[in-house]
């Protein structure tokens, strides 16, 4: 019996660079960044000023409207996530409980599934405040009047806008997914981990189609202070805004924090096949690790998570390096992070690392967290679609140490017929994918 092979169908953005696969496109081929000074609050004071955050939408434009009371019960980050969902479902044609109540649905919903990646989620500080301002005694925090007062100051369904499962739960609900679900939180590599599993899950025979990646909001003062005191985020173009997210070049000064989701659908090829399903590309090979080390990921490892899950995810999908044509990495900005990678990809590569097309999401729409990873997934099969390289932003002087090809101008009919992406965390996990298009195989 032949392995179950598993396709992508359709793909949700919600990103700095807009709402919708057409703009996160246009975005790249048109060189323009989605990075800005922070707007949803002020950020006089912290030393990083910049961010990515997503232009004004209605959330209630991506829900049914017997659903639109649970809105009130979403983070943003919950936001981002069912946005980039119905998205991803409506491009794909898939008729649900959701995208098409009065309609007979066209999926088994006990065949189908979530798996979705999160993040910490940060609490809104209006609600927060008040509660932490009914704590006070003397002028200090008191754990007493804590729980006494200050936590009966929030709404009793409070802590459901904060878990990171719900992402999960509310997609499920809204259209009626009954399989598998599971919910992933391992930072970066949170979206990418969540599609790899939910590949896993087809093949698996467990499923025959799932709701994958991940989505969350890094623009909010607490986030944000926390990885400013880490030493993280770039600090020399708070006036210069769209220069400040540099991956690989010689100015690199830090990661800029963003918002943002990338949902994609995927599907067991034949039953995609039989319904007529467009299909963006093809999974053929997926691999992860877990490689901590104090420093999380050091040049004089050579970035050794790194370099198992690209290995293993070329040995699943049976191809060489010099079969790959895009590679969209990482990419986090900070020097010694880069230099790692980097040494990773070299390492995997050999020869072929000299041409292969590198190129970073990150200088056009910053770091999402558990986003970014699902993010650059979803760039990789939209520039299979087109079959098109992106042209990096930010990086003029790229040290020539790195030993990387990063294109500074589009490169159209590129001749794409595989791409991978990876990511890693600080705590060492490790994940990267392979896409090829369908005509491939």
């Amino acid at each position: 019996m032949d392995p179950r092979r598993v396709v992508i169908t359709g793909v949700g953005v919600v990103s700095p660079l807009g709402v919708g696969k057409e703009s996160f496109i246009e975005g790249f081929l048109s060189d323009r960044s989605g990075i800005d000074r922070i707007r949803g609050f002020d950020p006089v004071g912290l030393p990083c000023q910049v961010g990515g955050e997503v232009e004004e939408f209605k959330i209630n434009e991506y829900v049914p409207k017997i659903y639109r009371k649970a809105t009130k019960l979403m983070s943003r980050d919950i936001v981002l996530a069912v946005v980039a969902a119905e998205l991803a479902i409506r491009d794909a044609g898939l008729k649900t409980k959701g995208t098409a109540p009065d309609e007979i649905a066209n999926i088994d919903p006990r065949r189908s599934g979530v798996n979705i990646g999160a993040g910490l989620i940060c609490c809104d500080l209006d609600e927060l405040g008040i509660a932490l301002e009914h704590a006070q005694h003397e002028g200090k925090f008191s754990y007493a009047k804590w729980g006494r007062e200050g936590m009966e100051s929030l709404t009793p369904l409070w802590l459901l806008k904060y878990l990171p499962n719900m992402q999960g739960c509310h997609i499920s609900i809204i259209h009626d997914l009954q399989g598998p679900s599971n919910s992933i939180t391992c930072a970066e590599a949170s979206g990418l981990l969540a599609i790899g599993e939910a590949y896993r899950t087809i093949v698996r025979d467990k499923a025959d189609m799932m709701v994958a990646g991940g989505a969350e909001c890094k623009i909010n003062p607490m986030g944000l202070l926390r990885q400013c005191l880490l030493g993280r985020v770039a600090t020399r173009y708070n006036d210069r805004p769209d220069q400040a997210c540099r991956p690989f070049d010689r100015q690199a000064d830090g990661c800029v924090m963003a918002e943002g989701g990338g949902i994609v659908i995927l599907e067991e090829r034949q039953r995609a096949r039989r319904r007529g399903a467009r299909i963006y590309g093809e999974i053929t090979g997926f691999g992860a690790s877990n490689n901590f080390s104090g420093d999380f990921i050091r040049p004089d490892d050579g970035a050794a998570g790194v370099v198992i899950a690209l290995q293993k995810a070329l040995d699943e999908a049976q191809l060489t390096g010099d079969e790959i044509r895009l590679l969209i990495p990482h990419g986090s900005a900070i020097a010694e992070h880069d230099r790692a990678e980097a040494q990773a990809i070299r390492s995997v590569f050999g020869p072929a690392a000299a041409a292969l097309p590198v190129v970073a999401t990150k200088s056009r729409i910053g770091n999402s967290g558990a986003g970014a990873s699902a993010l650059d997934l979803v760039a990789a099969v939209l520039s299979l679609q087109e079959d098109v390289i992106p042209a990096n932003r930010n990086c003029p002087e790229p040290p020539p140490e790195y030993g990387l090809n990063l294109p500074d101008t589009t490169i159209r009919s590129a001749g794409i017929r595989n791409a991978m992406c990876c990511c890693y965390t600080y705590g060492g996990q490790t994940a990267a994918a392979v896409v090829q298009r369908p005509d491939s195989r």
